[in-house]
């Protein structure tokens, strides 16, 4: 992975602070809007790190890949990208 790791790490260790707290709330039948509201900051958090990821892939494997200029891993490469964008359009 080209993304920061350390950041990533670290973010991931927060959704996963944040996902045992919704696990507590739950338990303790604690309000609605309020188990929502942690969901949403979690789905903010990975949707971010997400965003990491794919740009370290744009700027270093894809990047790496057209610098190279091999035909068929830069078709490969595009291919994954078209096939991100069509799961996140369905989320």
């Amino acid at each position: 992975m080209k993304a920061d790791n350390q950041k990533t790490i670290r973010k991931l260790k927060t959704v996963g602070g944040q996902i045992d707290g919704l696990i507590k709330m739950i338990e303790e039948d604690r309000y609605c809007i309020d188990i929502s509201n942690q969901v949403m900051a979690s789905i903010s958090i990975l949707k971010n790190i997400n965003k990491d990821v794919l740009r370290g892939h744009l700027e270093h494997c894809v990047y790496d890949s057209l610098k190279q200029k091999n035909e068929k891993e830069i078709k490969a490469k595009i291919d994954e990208i078209e096939k991100i964008i069509d799961k996140l359009n369905k989320i």
